[in-house]
């Protein structure tokens, strides 16, 4: 009898986790703590990486026939250039764009179509209030039910998927070191109108200390405007006004529509952070996704990485699974190893990032890409090897059940 994997969060790498142990008839229980997906995230993003991984299992077509954007570059505006930094539409078809669909809308077609297999069950409204441990082992969880009844449920394995502030992590006293992010965003929504320009759904508008990221959506832009680490309460005492001339000047195409941020009520600050845990398991216990290690906005990459990290733990663990025996360290050490250099790569890039936007903050300098990027940006080549490195992240894994 093949053992039960239980998996914790119901967001991207939980979700695709779930349905791919259960297509391979290994039986996984998902525990999401809200009733429903429908919530305001941040990420939106569903690269040509995950879009190949979903035409594999025959559900590209059906999911993209949902309402969603195709974003076939990824820009950034300084204000003398605009520098392609990414060109998907350099890359193999049919998936040469990134797909910008609401992350809840993602998560429900997942579930849905989770459902539909025998193996699989979710349970909402489901919050882990413990471990369940025998000996130095985790073996299940506590958790309770929406109507506050309390049930432990065991397992062969649990994997926490539940995010940057996992509940998980805390109950198994794993604690992340953080590597130094130096910005926080502020994210608010204005709408879209028809005459918007078509291909501005992905890009960074860069000003004189800080820059504003777009990203587009069916009705709507969501905007992240940057500031320094802990500014939050200056940039509230300064007000809106602000905010909206600083807008006003990088994207004033959005000019016409910023008296609509009429107060803070209606920007949600993202406090950004990037950390990492030193090791990603214990004895009957795997983290991956931003349980295991945050990844910033920067790149637009966290569901990517989250998905891949669903992929490699699936490649693992189904055969694990399917000896009916306790599934050693071993294998839960052979995910973090396959993972693990992947993600030290994007979050280094990342640091390097905050420090420069630092760096230039610190000196008074505008915060800006390096010059040289502006010439390397009109090779097709370069940009071509940037988009794919942006679509795929290094060493992706290949699904192999």
């Amino acid at each position: 009898m093949t053992e039960r994997c239980l998996v914790v969060g119901g967001g991207p790498a939980g979700m695709m986790l779930g349905y791919l142990l259960a297509s391979a008839d290994c039986p996984v229980t998902v525990l999401e703590s809200r009733q429903d997906f429908d919530r305001d995230f941040r990420g939106d993003s569903l690269h040509p990486y995950t879009l190949d991984l979903l035409g594999q299992l025959g559900l590209a077509d059906r999911l993209l026939a949902l309402p969603h954007h195709k974003a076939r570059s990824f820009f950034l505006q300084t204000p003398s250039a605009t520098i392609t930094a990414a060109d998907y539409g350099l890359l193999p078809e049919p998936f040469n764009y990134v797909a910008l669909m609401p992350q809840a809308r993602f998560l429900t077609f997942m579930a849905a179509e989770a459902a539909k297999l025998p193996a699989f069950e979710i349970r909402m409204g489901a919050k882990v209030t413990d471990l369940v441990n025998t000996g130095n082992r985790t073996t299940g969880v506590r958790y309770r039910d929406s109507d506050r009844r309390t049930h432990d449920l065991g397992a062969a394995i649990v994997v926490a998927c539940d995010g940057r502030f996992s509940k998980v992590r805390h109950l198994a006293a794993m604690t992340p070191t953080s590597l130094g992010a130096t910005t926080d965003l502020l994210w608010f929504k204005l709408p879209r109108y028809h005459l918007d320009p078509p291909d501005a759904d992905a890009g960074v508008y860069f000003g004189a200390d800080r820059y504003v990221a777009l990203l587009g959506g069916d009705h709507d832009w969501q905007v992240g405007y940057t500031l320094p680490k802990g500014g939050y309460p200056a940039v509230r005492e300064s007000g809106l006004e602000p905010i909206r001339r600083f807008v006003a000047e990088r994207v004033p195409w959005l000019s016409d529509r910023l008296h609509l941020l009429a107060d803070f009520a209606d920007t949600t600050l993202l406090s950004i952070d990037i950390s990492r845990l030193t090791l990603w398991h214990q004895p009957g216990l795997l983290l991956i996704g931003d349980a295991a290690h945050v990844i910033s906005p920067v790149g637009g990459n966290g569901i990517l990485m989250a998905i891949q990290d669903a992929v490699a733990a699936a490649n693992h663990l189904a055969p694990a699974l399917r000896t009916s025996q306790p599934i050693n360290d071993e294998v839960l050490a052979a995910i973090q190893t396959e993972r693990e250099p992947t993600i030290r790569a994007v979050q280094a890039d990342q640091v390097r990032i905050e420090q420069q936007a630092a760096a230039a903050r610190e000196t008074g300098r505008a915060i800006s890409p390096p010059t040289f990027l502006r010439y390397l940006s009109k090779i097709p080549a370069i940009r071509r090897r940037a988009a794919r490195s942006n679509a795929y992240g290094p060493r992706p894994p290949r699904l192999q059940l």
